[in-house]
């Protein structure tokens, strides 16, 4: 069984969805959580159901990923609680759908910098702090979109497309010390950002997937708790797709 006891970790856009499913995930198998999120009302929420539910620490810190002092003023709080972060998992992401003839600049911008960027200011904020600890586990949350393209979200698979190549470029850079660096790339997962698809693009995904139906969040929280742990310490700059086999 995967046990991350006394771990500390970060889970950015952790208030819902599959950030959810991660933080409380991780806090099932031993870790205290920072519930990281800009709805802090909801990530309060959280941190105070997984600190019930487990028994171990969870606080709620509101952050806004694409501002750099935001994500800062994060991880600050996350030390001056914890006195460490162990694991950092990049969330928070948000989807601005539209063709490319129709997309105005700041759609574009506003998911590269909440989707990309934030993960560029949470990391830099805590890299140093874990390259002092030799140890260290940096998760990103990518998306199928990101590796085979999607129509309809030149901004949105940009951004993953770019946080895969983030996740291989600081592997490289922060192996020696003992920190990897993966990203898990989830396919059709019933969560707030595909509730709304349209019917018919539903049931193309599902008829697509050879496992014949869409994920949960827990599937992909439990891919996540898999390269927090010690059993992935010899994974890194991997990309993990969790979609029931749509992209093989």
């Amino acid at each position: 069984m995967i046990d991350l006891t006394d771990k500390i970790a970060v889970v950015t856009g952790g208030a819902q969805g599959i950030g959810q499913a991660v933080a409380e995930t991780l806090a099932r198998r031993g870790a205290n959580v920072v519930v990281a999120d800009l709805q802090v009302e909801k990530a309060e929420t959280v941190a105070q159901e997984i600190t019930t539910s487990t028994g171990n620490r969870a606080i709620a810190v509101q952050v806004d990923v694409s501002d750099s002092e935001s994500a800062k003023a994060m991880i600050d709080a996350a030390i001056a609680e914890f006195d460490r972060v162990d694991i950092l998992v990049n969330n928070a992401g948000i989807t601005r759908d539209n063709l490319i003839m129709r997309m105005s600049e700041s759609e574009f911008d506003l998911v590269i910098n909440i989707n990309l960027k934030g993960a560029f200011n949470c990391t830099k904020a805590v890299i140093r702090k874990m390259m002092k600890q030799r140890s260290g586990r940096v998760i990103n949350m990518a998306s199928i979109s990101g590796v085979t393209g999607q129509a309809g979200q030149t901004n949105y698979s940009s951004s993953k497309a770019g946080l895969i190549g983030f996740t291989k470029a600081l592997a490289k850079e922060v192996g020696s010390r003992g920190i990897t660096v993966n990203a898990v790339a989830p396919g059709f997962i019933e969560t707030a950002l595909t509730v709304d698809l349209p019917k018919e693009i539903k049931e193309t995904g599902i008829e697509l997937t050879p496992l014949g139906r869409f994920g949960q969040p827990q599937d992909v929280a439990n891919a996540v708790a898999f390269l927090s742990s010690d059993e992935a310490a010899f994974i890194t700059g991997e990309v993990l797709t969790v979609d029931g086999g749509l992209v093989m």
